[in-house]
């Protein structure tokens, strides 16, 4: 199929189908549950930031409060969070990521990896960085 320059949100909708298709299927291969996009980003996101309120999540992941505590709490209930409420006001409430969840986080790297393997096959190491140099322009006109 061919695109053009009016398209390119499509496109990158498409790939973006593509790309949760393809990570799906390796973790299904794999018995891993099957979580959405917003499920693995609140997953990465504590990976790097260790412990995080539900507002700093809401913020990472660009999804309101009340979807991010929905989110979360799939996630505690798979065992792969923990949510502990704060010493010095109980309002206040922590998330991290359990053993469990580290543990899926390295093999959701892996895969990751893989993707991106597959992804940037023949490109070189220029049409790499063009093409993310493109992608956050892109991103910063719609953002902005």
């Amino acid at each position: 199929m061919s695109y053009s320059v009016s398209s390119v949100l499509s496109l990158i909708s498409k790939i973006h189908s593509a790309s949760a298709d393809f990570l799906r299927t390796r973790m299904n291969e794999r018995g891993l549950p099957d979580f959405d996009t917003s499920h693995g980003f609140i997953l990465f996101v504590l990976s790097k930031y260790k412990c995080m309120t539900f507002g700093e999540i809401s913020e990472k992941i660009n999804r309101d409060k009340s979807t991010t505590t929905v989110l979360v709490k799939k996630l505690e209930k798979s065992g792969l969070v923990e949510i502990k409420k704060c010493e010095k006001d109980n309002r206040r409430k922590f998330v991290s990521l359990t053993e469990k969840g580290e543990e899926y986080n390295c093999v959701t790297e892996k895969l990751s990896r893989e993707l991106l393997e597959t992804s940037y096959k023949n490109f070189s190491d220029a049409e790499k960085n063009t093409l993310l140099n493109l992608l956050e322009k892109l991103y910063e006109n719609i953002l902005y």
